[in-house]
């Protein structure tokens, strides 16, 4: 299956999609499925968290695979244990981060080659961020509270203050997270969602009586405001396709995560 301006990809059992702005770019990524892992039960089976309940030694055979995959399993990794804030992490050395103690952030940046970024999803919006002029990339963690609280904002402020960065020079990438038809909620995260970002982002369902959120949209209004508007987002939702993505709000909390891996080499 392949969209306009993204491709799936798969290796062996594995499944991942690609943006083809930054393949083009030579910037290594892959958003990847559940599909293709040994975690079982509610993980299976390509989950990436140790904090949901699987087996460490099954997320890091995850891990090792979907790297191996694209080729990166000989490179240090950068994670981070997310809060749902406005964190970001620079990432200055391609020595390995300690993975049993990541820093508190919702996304890092880098400019340094040969090190990968990763983070983990399951209805959150994946965020990919590249600086076609100085080559400095970046990945974001953005549900609604990552959203209201500006960590796209952060993000770019990050990488203008680090690395010189001007916002008509990013490309952004959206990843699947939770469609709108899915994404029920109340009239004060409604009212908090527009602040933040526009007020086409939400709106009100009359047959149900309930509030809803676009996150893609939201966070493409969000970065347009500060002067990005080269961005492509891959509307695939994750809780009306359990088959491929895990989803914390249809799978009521008991799920793992999907990862999402980024590198210049």
């Amino acid at each position: 299956m392949s969209c306009e301006g993204v491709a799936r990809q798969t290796h062996s059992a594995l499944a991942y999609y690609q943006f083809e702005a930054l393949r083009a770019a030579g910037v290594v990524h892959g958003i990847f499925t559940r599909l293709g892992g040994v975690s079982d039960g509610a993980w299976a089976s390509l989950n990436m968290s140790t904090s949901t309940g699987d087996a460490p030694e099954r997320v890091h055979e995850n891990r090792r695979r979907a790297l191996a995959a694209l080729d990166l399993d000989r490179l240090p990794l950068a994670t981070t244990w997310m809060t749902h804030g406005n964190a970001v992490f620079v990432v200055e050395s391609a020595r390995a981060l300690d993975l049993d103690t990541p820093p508190q952030a919702d996304a890092l940046v880098t400019r340094q080659r040969h090190v990968v970024l990763s983070l983990r999803f399951a209805d959150c919006l994946p965020v990919l961020f590249f600086d076609r002029r100085t080559g400095a990339v970046g990945l974001a963690h953005a549900g609604w509270r990552g959203i209201v609280n500006g960590v796209l904002l952060e993000t770019v402020r990050t990488l203008q203050r680090a690395f010189g960065t001007r916002a008509e020079d990013l490309w952004v990438g959206i990843g699947p997270g939770i469609s709108p038809s899915q994404f029920e909620i109340g009239a004060e995260v409604a009212r908090l969602i527009a602040q933040a970002s526009a007020a086409e982002a939400v709106h009100y369902d009359e047959d149900r009586q309930v509030w809803r959120a676009d996150l893609w949209l939201a966070a493409e209004r969000q970065l347009q405001r500060v002067g990005v508007h080269a961005v492509e987002a891959l509307r695939l939702c994750t809780a009306s396709n359990t088959h491929e993505w895990f989803s914390h709000r249809a799978e009521r909390g008991r799920t793992g995560r999907f990862g999402v891996f980024l590198a210049r080499l």
